[in-house]
């Protein structure tokens, strides 16, 4: 079995032999996979009328769990944008019914925001969609080998991303 990966790197190292290519051979496919998920992603949300970032606050929410409500505050570290565009984005998904402001009964000042039923429902089927995409994506391994993969790849993120080893 041969793909589009061995071609480059076999080209490569006929013009310049001395390198090692090894990381070529890893990276370059985990970038190509990443240019599927994305395309799996997209497609999934769009069946529920959702762009991704509309799913990343929604699914954010989500997982919080009953009352599946966040401060703003929150909602930012769990999607990493600035200030001012998680209140444009949560604007907007308000408007479209899938999720709303409530006082926080713990802060005067401050506010909640939660999934409604439309949201929770949206957000669950987009989940489910993106699942069977990604089960389609990684269908050529079997459960023990996704395993081993999921540990591998985890080896390398957490530098990164501040995990433990």
């Amino acid at each position: 079995m041969r793909d589009e990966v061995d071609r480059l790197v076999e080209a490569w190292r006929r013009e310049l032999p001395d390198l090692d290519l090894r990381p070529m051979e890893v990276l370059s496919r985990v970038s190509r996979l990443g240019h599927h998920l994305d395309r799996a992603r997209r497609q999934a949300f769009a069946e529920h009328a959702l762009e991704p970032w509309e799913f990343d606050v929604l699914a954010a929410l989500r997982r919080a769990g009953a009352p599946y409500q966040l401060s703003p505050g929150r909602l930012l570290k769990e999607t990493l944008v600035t200030s001012g565009t998680m209140t444009n984005r949560v604007d907007r998904l308000a408007a479209r019914g899938l999720v709303q402001r409530t006082p926080d009964p713990h802060d005067r000042r401050g506010v909640l925001v939660g999934l409604t039923v439309a949201g929770r429902v949206t957000v669950d089927g987009a989940l489910e969609g993106l699942l069977a995409r990604e089960q389609a994506l990684l269908a050529g391994l079997d459960a023990a080998q996704q395993g081993t993969l999921a540990r591998l790849l985890r080896t390398l993120v957490v530098p990164f991303e501040g995990g433990t080893p």
